[in-house]
């Protein structure tokens, strides 16, 4: 191992499980002077290819061709915007870096400078849009599978969802005082939806003779219908015998436009800080604590996942974790104490 460390270029191959070096004289000389007459093999490797660095003369067409393969794929409006920003950020750069030397401008050297910056570093959930913008760009646009799949993506981390009590959720829509606004959080709990989704809602969503919310395109672009409380019935009534709605449920300032989702997450948390919650009180957290206490009740796990609209089943057994009546039914070992 002292010997590799040696080697002015060394890189290791955990699929092969050995050290690669380049085949020239500086490699030799350390390898020589180590083992001597002891060398019995040599492995010659073919060079990795390195990915191709953007060509900055055709910044804007790379960019629409990236957007119509987005576009042609299904990706829905935001996941477009979000997949562009990132390449551009990356384009940039890429060509600007004048220390960045041309065989290490390629998307792992600039993921290693986003997750070092020393002054603000970036998040789990921003390094792994980063790595599906990058991933997407060099398979679907550029044709290069191989070199996608060599772009490395952050180890998922299991978080447990955190979860509101019912009383906290009565605290918390007691203090949202506003028709629009307690009308969204109304909805969020009742449905469990998520931010994007319930700014998004159309008049004709809401299904009051059946009791149900139609979603549409979610998380993956895909429809689903979930529950719809009688006391958020009510309460929409209210907010839209107020409020006149045009195409969406709850308009913007401007009428052709929802209503932010920023604006939904300032409402959510400064609600739950004037019901005295100690928890960060989030859209996510009410949609955490409706598919909580729907488990809690003894709804089946399949049902709940259809009505989140998780593609995955492990995603929601999380909440099984933290289920009150599975958890209190383990007998603390400190009060079995004399």
């Amino acid at each position: 191992m002292l010997a590799l460390k040696r080697l002015p270029v060394r890189r290791w191959d955990p699929r092969r499980k050995l050290w690669l070096a380049p085949d020239d004289e500086p490699t030799w000389i350390v390898l020589r002077s180590t083992f001597g007459e002891r060398i019995v093999h040599v492995e010659a490797v073919t060079p990795r290819a390195e990915p191709p660095a953007p060509d900055p003369a055709n910044l804007q067409d790379t960019l629409e061709r990236t957007r119509l393969e987005l576009q042609l794929r299904g990706y829905s409006p935001r996941t477009q915007r979000v997949y562009l920003g990132h390449l551009r950020r990356f384009f940039e750069w890429a060509r600007t870096d004048p220390s960045v030397q041309p065989t290490r401008k390629g998307p792992e050297d600039y993921l290693l400078e986003l997750l070092n910056r020393r002054n603000r570093p970036v998040s789990r959930s921003y390094h792994n849009q980063a790595v599906s913008a990058l991933r997407f760009f060099y398979d679907a646009v550029l044709d290069r599978p191989a070199l996608a799949a060599r772009i490395p993506r952050p180890r998922s981390q299991h978080r447990l969802p955190g979860v509101l009590s019912k009383d906290e959720v009565a605290r918390l829509l007691g203090e949202v005082r506003h028709p629009k606004h307690k009308a969204i959080a109304m909805l969020i709990y009742s449905a469990g939806l998520r931010v994007s989704e319930v700014v998004r809602l159309r008049p004709g969503d809401l299904d009051t003779d059946r009791g149900l919310v139609r979603v549409r395109r979610g998380k993956g672009g895909k429809d689903r219908y979930t529950l719809l409380a009688q006391r958020a019935v009510e309460v929409v009534r209210i907010y839209r015998d107020a409020f006149p709605v045009d195409r969406w449920l709850f308009p913007g300032k401007h009428p052709a436009r929802h209503y932010s989702a920023r604006s939904v997450q300032n409402v959510i948390t400064q609600a739950g800080r004037r019901a005295g919650i100690e928890k960060r009180v989030t859209p996510n957290l009410l949609r955490h604590s409706f598919a909580t206490h729907l488990l809690e009740a003894g709804t089946d796990l399949r049902y709940i996942q259809e009505l989140l609209g998780h593609r995955s089943s492990r995603t929601t057994e999380l909440y099984t974790h933290v289920s009150k009546p599975r958890l209190a039914a383990i007998r603390n070992p400190l009060d079995e104490l004399d």
